[in-house]
């Protein structure tokens, strides 16, 4: 339970970083805009499609995770996601920009960009549908970070499930973007994003204290192995 409490917290305290990278794809969708009822059910729409390539993505890194929990590796996994987690806070982003991808993956990425403009030409719910559904692939480190929980997971069902909470979480913020523009003040938008790597850092201790396994209820759980060995004795 605690994962899914997890998600939604990225997903809600990220969702001002959100508003920055995404806002402007949220406020240059086809929406009528003077009709409330258009822009409710197209926002809607949108945030839909985002939220359904998450759950998607989420199901299919959960049963990555999955892999590594049936070779009994998943306390492992869990504290090397944390480090990794914790890692992506410490490393300057001036250095992380260095790896950019590689050509193959940056034609994709602007063949995706290309596609979404396409899109964005037409006034449709289809289009609105498949603008969020290309927008949720868009490279994100917020995203990677959820990607990092659904794994954790090691189950595709509640990968999926981690991944729906984590576009729930965003919807609030992103939604109301769409309604009603970017009311979000920039003052407020610099305070979260400075506390956000404080946030992230502890979702990057919260991750590797599951993975010690101190048998603490729901927080560090005893990995089943281990029960089994103490019934044994």
């Amino acid at each position: 339970m605690i994962e899914f409490w997890t998600a939604l917290t990225i997903g809600a305290l990220g969702s001002f970083h959100c508003v920055g990278m995404c806002g402007p794809i949220a406020l240059a969708l086809p929406i009528q805009p003077k009709s409330g009822s258009s822009r409710f059910l197209g926002g809607l729409t949108y945030n839909a499609g985002r939220i359904l390539t998450y759950a998607l993505m989420g199901g299919i890194f959960g049963t990555i995770g999955k892999g590594f929990t049936l070779f009994g590796t998943q306390q492992n996994l869990s504290i090397a996601l944390g480090i990794l987690i914790l890692l992506s806070v410490i490393i300057p982003f001036g250095v992380l920009n260095k790896f950019n991808p590689n050509s193959f993956i940056s034609r994709g990425i602007s063949q995706l960009k290309g596609g979404m403009r396409k899109f964005l030409l037409q006034r449709s719910y289809k289009s609105l549908l498949t603008i969020g559904l290309l927008n949720g692939l868009l490279p994100c480190g917020l995203v990677y970070i959820g990607i990092a929980g659904a794994v954790g997971t090691g189950n595709p069902v509640n990968g999926a499930i981690f991944m729906a909470l984590f576009g729930l979480g965003t919807l609030p913020i992103m939604f109301g973007v769409t309604l009603l523009g970017n009311l979000i003040s920039i003052k407020i938008r610099t305070l979260v994003r400075k506390s956000f790597p404080v946030i992230v850092a502890c979702i990057g201790i919260l991750f590797i204290v599951r993975g010690l396994n101190f048998g603490i209820p729901y927080l560090s759980p005893k990995a089943e192995n281990d029960q089994v060995i103490e019934c044994c004795h």
